[in-house]
């Protein structure tokens, strides 16, 4: 239900019920203060009272980047000092409104966990929440503005307006309004608009703004208007009844007791001529913050083209909620915790309004980071986020039939061997498309190219390990033996114990050449088994590898690789194999 919707004007005579509550709580509780008194030393600058904050996006189009971080500004500095969060629909452009728009932003914002507190679908005290069903309201107050003489009305027609314009511009001076209608008597300007004369209400602007505090800027002074007998009065109520940005939101906002606005700095221009309206209804204006824009790698605006994808396009990529937030958050607002992953809660634990002042260039590698570190923290919890994360993958690989095509997967359950994969290699994941793509080894019959090592080792050094003791543990033991083995053929015998063919590590008096020798053999082995088992490509450690992929498959693939490096599959010991290679290394 609408609250009343008289109000009290500077030399009005009257107020509405609302109000009056309004007034009346806030006396009860302190004497309204200056917006920027609410704040503490710039080193913490959150309110010392619970913030009441909205998010009021226009449904013409979905949720971007840039109002995903809007959002999330506004509910992070109301979850921070334990206030409300709105979601207020602004669909008072019914031209350009987009029939499931309202739906789709709802649904990306509990996709983000930016949960609202007020608003669609969940209600509230000052509803209702769309301002198609809060026009009354609009009128009301844009008659009282027409009645104590801060507003008019103009009758001009747009081909008048718009031949203004081309003069105005052609001589070089600002093309806005010159108050023709501003002089008709209120007599005259009431007759016409009963009659149906078609007309728009203009806010008639005071020759001096006020001064202001913005909590990113700091104290922005009085700004004069410069005439040249032109005026920058905005239209509140268009031609069709409907209101405009301007009207609404002020009225919305007092009305709703929001207490800050944080909000693109592209709207920076207009706050003056909302304080005006502020001035004029006699109410306390919000604090303000206006955060930069976000601009591609060439500074221009982001756009569509330059990745301000809508956020369903970053679900559907298998984003992850927290790792999106993150990323946003990060967007323009600055710390000094040393890491930037940050999980939605201790965002709110230690959000400020430290904000950077001017405009921020948008960094996809950071989401890419931000997204494997999520991963990983999420397969060491094996909670629903990981199980969610394992379903992504599975269902992609069903879609792309796996299993239909020469695969390796064999008789094992798909999703148990793609949640084995991922424990392992959760801090590579960045998507079920490029994890499927860059773990195709674990699924289709591997790709080698030519290579170009020094180090080749036959298949029957693993082929003593039976299944049962094929483990990542002896895995690693039997390739640590190896690299021991080969060091050893270019190394004084004092600092080895050569026993039956194998080395044994001895734990003192190894000396660093040994030591530089073997970390050399070591990297040149691994390259070689990642390329014999995995076509070279990243992953889990060589024993996992190993392990995920079976002792037939990985047997299978180093004999391959022997064939392919023409190296005699009966060679039957390390010495035999790598004899010639051991001063290369």
């Amino acid at each position: 239900m609408l609250p009343a919707a008289k109000v009290r004007l500077r030399g009005a005579g009257w107020i509405c019920s609302g109000c009056r509550a309004i007034s009346t709580s806030r006396s009860k509780s302190s004497q309204p203060q200056p917006a920027a008194t609410y704040f503490r030393k710039a080193s913490q600058r959150l309110p010392t009272s619970p913030a009441r904050t909205r998010f009021a996006p226009s449904p013409t189009g979905y949720l971007h980047l840039g109002s995903v971080r809007t959002a999330l500004f506004n509910y992070l500095l109301a979850k921070a000092t334990g206030g409300q969060f709105l979601l207020r629909i602004e669909d008072t452009d019914q031209k350009r409104t987009v029939a499931d728009a309202e739906r789709r932003l709802c649904r990306d914002l509990e996709w983000a966990g930016l949960k609202w507190d007020e608003g669609p679908e969940v209600g509230g005290p000052y509803g209702p929440y769309r301002q198609c069903e809060r026009t009354a309201l609009y009128h009301e107050h844009a008659d009282a503005l027409l009645r104590s003489g801060h507003a008019y009305r103009c009758f001009c027609s747009s081909d008048r307006l718009n031949a203004l314009a081309r003069q105005r511009n052609a001589l070089g001076l600002p093309t806005d309004y010159d108050r023709t209608c501003a002089t008709i008597p209120s007599e005259e300007s009431e007759d016409r608009a009963s009659k149906g004369e078609p007309h728009v209400v203009r806010l008639k602007v005071p020759d001096v703004y006020h001064g202001h505090t913005d909590l990113v800027y700091g104290s922005l002074g009085t700004a004069k208007q410069k005439h040249y007998n032109s005026f920058d009065d905005p239209i509140l109520l268009k031609s069709d009844g409907l209101p405009t940005y301007h009207l609404a939101n002020v009225v919305d906002d007092h009305h709703m007791r929001i207490t800050h606005v944080i909000r693109a700095v592209e709207w920076m221009p207009s706050t003056p001529k909302h304080l005006a309206m502020y001035h004029a209804f006699g109410w306390e204006p919000p604090a303000f913050a206006h955060v930069g824009l976000l601009q591609d790698d060439t500074r221009q605006k982001l756009s569509k083209r330059k990745g301000d994808l809508d956020i369903a396009t970053f679900a559907k990529d298998g984003i992850f909620p927290e790792a999106l937030t993150n990323y946003v958050a990060l967007l323009g607002w600055s710390h000094s915790l040393g890491d930037d992953f940050l999980p939605l809660q201790q965002l709110i634990q230690n959000f400020d309004l430290k904000f950077t002042k001017g405009n921020t260039v948008v960094n996809p590698l950071k989401l890419s980071w931000l997204q494997k570190k999520y991963a990983q923290k999420y397969a060491e919890e094996a909670g629903d986020m990981f199980e969610s994360m394992v379903d992504r993958v599975v269902a992609l690989a069903q879609e792309q039939r796996i299993l239909e095509q020469d695969n390796i997967v064999g008789d094992r359950n798909l999703r148990s061997y793609i949640a084995a994969i991922l424990r392992l290699d959760a801090k590579q994941y960045s998507t079920p498309q490029d994890f499927l793509q860059r773990s195709g080894y674990f699924f289709y019959p591997v790709k080698r190219e030519t290579y170009q090592g020094e180090i080749a080792l036959p298949a029957s050094e693993f082929e003593s390990i039976s299944s049962a003791c094929w483990t990542v543990p002896r895995l690693k033991n039997l390739i640590d033996d190896i690299v021991i083995a080969i060091s050893s053929q270019t190394q004084e015998p004092s600092a080895m114990a050569i026993q039956g063919g194998r080395n044994e590590k001895v734990e003192t008096g190894i000396e660093p050449s040994v030591m530089r020798q073997r970390k050399k053999v070591n990297k040149a082995l691994h390259q070689y088994l990642r390329w014999a088992i995995a076509g070279g490509r990243s992953g889990p450690s060589i024993p996992e590898t190993m392990v995920l992929l079976g002792r037939d498959v990985t047997l299978r693939r180093l004999k391959e690789a022997t064939s392919q490096r023409d190296l005699p599959e009966d060679s039957g010991s390390v010495q035999d194999a790598v004899s010639n290679i051991a001063s290369s290394v």
